[in-house]
């Protein structure tokens, strides 16, 4: 009997034992050795938390995604054994209208005779044929035969940018397709030299991640108007933070040059450096509040000295740490549009030609004058 209680006992104990190692080891309860919970949950569970940023980067996404593309371009080119062999390049791009047009880099379809082949976000793959081309921005026109009428982003302007604003980059690094970054402007109106050691002038900078694969998407603000077309980024390899992209505006000309049956060519020059002025620096150099574009110098023979524009006369220090020309013409307006931003008189001749007029709004002498300038296409300057 004594033996069957000491049996008893010892099973209980060893139930026992086994049930609190379960219970510690998570076996429906969340305490700790201290009897404190391991984690804090919220009382009641209302879905994700998410902010307004965060579900506009999701309502933009939904939007853009279906209209960014990704293209394929293989050339055939022969080795030292006179082999012939493929070689492809793979970037992004956008559907522009409802009938299959579609911007992107000239990089990415450039080459002789290339095969391209647009993969859409549902992955059908259609055939494509170059109907323009912009080498001087990198820029090209592209187009698919439309099946059915396609989704289509929206162009926005890109004048009116502003240093720290939120853009939104799609595209297929890597071949990873329809991936999003976020970030914002950080430069406005950058040059660099590409590697066909073509100089890629007035570029948007953004810290928005950009790699291999990227180029030709779309640059985003936040309404999901395309602003730009990711084009660059600095270094080797992959994203450091510092991306470019070509502003949409110039694409604009482009697209504008092919409906009217224009061609480009190289771009007109004024002959003029400037340095843009506003607000309390040009009230203290007498100048109107809303500011403009203030000649540092002119090129001689060039069209704006062939016009008469005046330049610097002397030079002030700014901030007692930069040297600027005044007493010089303030160039305003471009037929008509605002010179508020240091974009503004390369995008005002980007639409021009060798032989076509500008006219130009100047502050001279206390007072607004127009002045008209025939370009040329010999200046080294704008």
């Amino acid at each position: 009997m004594k033996k069957r209680i000491l049996l008893l006992s010892l099973l209980l104990v060893a139930g026992f034992v086994l049930g609190t190692a379960y219970m510690k080891r998570g076996g429906g309860t969340q305490s700790s050795a201290e009897g404190g919970p391991l984690w804090s949950g919220p009382a009641t569970v209302r879905g994700a938390g998410l902010s307004s940023d965060e579900q506009n980067n999701i309502d933009i996404y939904a939007k853009a995604h279906d209209a960014t593309v990704n293209i394929t371009s293989t050339i055939y080119r022969q080795n030292w054994f006179l082999e012939v062999i493929p070689q492809r390049e793979s970037g992004s791009g956008f559907l522009i209208d409802k009938n299959g047009s579609i911007l992107t880099n000239n990089h990415v379809v450039s080459g002789r005779a290339p095969e391209i082949q647009v993969t859409l976000s549902d992955r059908s793959k259609h055939k494509a044929t170059i109907v323009y081309q912009d080498p001087r921005n990198d820029l090209a026109l592209i187009k698919i035969a439309p099946k059915a009428s396609f989704k289509h982003l929206v162009l926005g302007d890109s004048e009116r940018l502003k240093v720290g604003q939120k853009v939104l980059a799609i595209g297929n690094p890597f071949g990873l397709e329809g991936t999003l970054t976020t970030g914002i402007i950080s430069s406005l109106g950058r040059d660099i030299r590409a590697e066909d050691n073509n100089v890629l002038e007035g570029l948007v900078q953004t810290d928005a991640a950009i790699n291999p694969g990227n180029s030709g998407g779309p640059l985003l603000d936040s309404s999901g108007n395309v602003i730009g077309i990711n084009t660059a980024i600095l270094g080797p390899g992959g994203n450091i933070g510092i991306g470019f992209a070509m502003p949409i505006n110039r694409a604009k000309v482009m697209l504008e040059a092919y409906a009217s049956g224009k061609q480009i060519g190289p771009p007109p020059r004024l002959g003029v450096s400037v340095a843009q002025v506003q607000g309390e620096l040009a009230l203290e150099l007498g100048l109107p509040e809303e500011g403009g574009l203030l000649i540092q110098r002119i090129e001689e023979g060039s069209p704006a000295d062939t016009a008469g524009l005046r330049g610097p006369r002397r030079v002030a220090i700014i901030g007692g740490m930069y040297e600027l020309g005044i007493g010089g013409d303030l160039i305003m307006a471009i037929d008509g549009k605002p010179a508020d931003q240091l974009d503004s008189l390369r995008l005002g001749l980007s639409g021009k030609r060798a032989g076509d007029k500008v006219v130009l709004t100047l502050f001279r002498n206390g007072r607004k004058v127009d002045l008209t300038v025939v370009l040329t296409a010999s200046a080294n300057v704008l």
